[in-house]
């Protein structure tokens, strides 16, 4: 681990991978709280490195200290589930693999819940990070596999790693869009045609609103044919979702099409089913949307906002009882959601189960009282201008 100021997370962190581990080995880049201090309380060994705007540089300086056959990289936003340990002890007895790719998921994340990622790695003196920020060892991996043919990689499936670091309060507090936009524009000016940079740079840019510069970026990117299916997928997510922002559909389209041809775990491809499905439900092809939000709870029974769009794509076709069965596992999920018994109570209302309708509307009023008072007004307003009266209900804490 590289640590700063992680006096917060990081117990839940090492809390984590009792068991699981042999050694914990902590680099503080310069903590100003009780980060070391925590980290030796779980009886790990602390060393010290002066941050240079590097997170290559700070990997690869932890790597001195490690002892043990293999590496887990964890940051203190993140746990290890324990289900995938056994799952992992298994997979190291290989003695040929040398890189094992674990699945994160990124807890409230409504668009792209999880992505693949090289945390665990035979500890070989070849394998190095590179580039200053998403610093990654894939590098050294493929130059090594290119001398020594046996090695394998293998991508685990199940989800292994969970994140809690890119909710918008974490991103800001930790001003992470001008330090990675900082490293990595250092970086491309040297590989100004590297794929991957291309893809995370052209990211960065298109969520920070410099939709141009994010497009040329992501277009560069898609001229390497030789990228990593990964990557691609990537590449044509982002652009994707650059074209939406310029509500250019059709390219947007083309983008997501192209991302979701690729060659990678169905699970890494929720964001474009999704992203899709919202187009097509936009341009009023609603079988189409359906099918494309079908598959992303296909793929994730647990992805809510899967749910809430396919009874948004069931409604408009007025297949009320599927629309209903659709919200309500959406509730079931997550019992606050207040859009989910708003549109739930609409559809019981335009089955004649009008008494019904007001009551999920009033759940729905309720709980934007809590979150979004103006939305709650809006929808009381509506719903008197109606002439209906809204029922009272109780909400449960």
């Amino acid at each position: 681990m590289i640590v700063k100021d992680e006096e917060k997370s990081l117990p839940q962190c090492l809390e984590s991978v009792k068991g699981a581990v042999d050694e914990i080995v902590v680099l503080d880049t310069g903590s100003s709280d009780r980060t070391p201090e925590i980290a030796q309380e779980f009886g790990a060994t602390v060393h010290y490195f002066e941050w240079c705007n590097d997170f290559a540089a700070a990997r690869n300086e932890a790597l001195k200290y490690v002892t043990g056959d293999w590496v887990l990289i964890l940051d203190a936003d993140e746990t290890l589930d324990p289900a995938i340990v056994a799952p992992l002890r298994v997979a190291i007895l290989n003695e040929n693999l040398l890189v094992v790719n674990l699945v994160r998921q990124e807890i409230g994340a409504t668009q792209t819940p999880y992505s693949l990622t090289s945390r665990l790695f035979r500890h070989h003196r070849e394998l190095k990070f590179s580039r200053p920020y998403h610093a990654i060892i894939d590098d050294s991996v493929m130059a090594l596999m290119e001398k020594e043919k046996h090695w394998e990689i293998l991508s685990l499936p199940g989800v292994a790693v969970l994140h809690s670091g890119y909710s918008a309060s974490a991103i800001a507090a930790k001003d992470k869009f001008s330090r990675a936009q900082q490293a990595m524009e250092t970086y491309i000016k040297d590989y100004p045609d590297d794929s991957y940079a291309c893809n995370k740079l052209g990211a960065l840019y298109v969520q920070t609103g410099q939709i141009d510069q994010g497009i040329e970026l992501l277009e560069r990117g898609l001229k390497d044919y030789n990228a990593d299916p990964l990557v691609l997928y990537e590449l044509n997510y982002h652009l994707g979702n650059a074209y939406q922002r310029q509500q250019d559909g059709n390219k947007a389209v083309i983008h997501y099409q192209a991302a979701l041809a690729q060659d990678i775990m169905p699970p890494l491809k929720l964001g474009a089913y999704n992203n899709l499905g919202a187009l097509l439900q936009n341009a009023g092809e609603y079988e189409m949307a359906e099918r494309a939000f079908g598959a992303t709870i296909a793929i994730d029974p647990s992805f809510i906002k899967g749910y809430f769009n396919l009874g948004a794509a069931l409604k408009a076709q007025g297949n009320y009882k599927d629309a209903i069965q659709a919200y309500e596992e959406a509730i079931k999920l997550k019992p606050d959601y207040a859009e989910a018994y708003q549109n739930l109570g609409v559809v019981w209302i335009k089955c004649g189960q009008i008494q019904k309708g007001l009551e999920y509307i009033s759940k729905a009023i309720a709980l934007l009282e809590n979150s979004n008072l103006l939305e709650a007004q809006r929808l009381r307003q509506m719903v008197q201008e109606m002439g209906f009266e809204l029922p009272k209900v109780k909400i449960d804490n």
